[in-house]
């Protein structure tokens, strides 16, 4: 099975695919890492500001990596914001039944009353330091436009609204 988890900054999709390491033994791929290392060794000018960019420039690397997880019938979580939501079209029929992909979504009631803890667990699988620039009301706006994209898409939502319970069940 491949487990595609989607979802805006600060959302824990690591922290997910971390626990699904720890119970099920399946690696996972963060995509902050591939692009950190494309950026710093120079294979692109791109920033990490450049989101769209970075998702089209990393989704066929990865589009054929699950293809070849699956084709190995192996298991693989890769996690990240640079998963398209129209990411069906890009494989057959024969591939979509070993492919899960969800995406992690706070609705504002959840950041609005528990930004505080948001902020306290941004690091708790990844080392990020103190951000100060993390902002309540751009984490509201992504999330909601997340919302809108993955239901136009048919994407699963895991929906974060009154307590941070994430889980999957396989």
């Amino acid at each position: 099975m491949i487990t595609l988890i989607a979802g805006t900054s600060h959302t824990g999709k690591t922290a997910l695919a971390q626990r699904l390491l720890e119970q099920h033994g399946w690696p996972y791929l963060s995509l902050d890492h591939l692009k950190m290392g494309l950026i710093r060794s120079g294979y692109t000018d791109l920033t990490v500001e450049d989101d769209d960019a970075l998702t089209a420039l990393m989704w066929p690397i990865v589009r054929e990596m699950i293809k070849t997880a699956v084709e190995n019938e192996q298991h693989l979580v890769i996690e990240g914001c640079y998963l398209p939501f129209d990411w069906r079209k890009d494989f057959s029929e024969e591939y979509l039944p070993h492919i899960r992909f969800v995406c992690l979504v706070m609705t504002e009631r959840y950041l609005r009353s528990r930004f505080e803890d948001v902020r306290r667990y941004d690091s708790v699988v990844e080392n990020r330091g103190d951000d100060p620039e993390l902002d309540l009301e751009c984490l509201v706006h992504d999330n909601n436009e997340n919302l809108a994209r993955c239901r136009q898409a048919g994407c699963e939502v895991l929906l974060i609204d009154d307590e941070y319970l994430v889980e999957l069940t396989y």
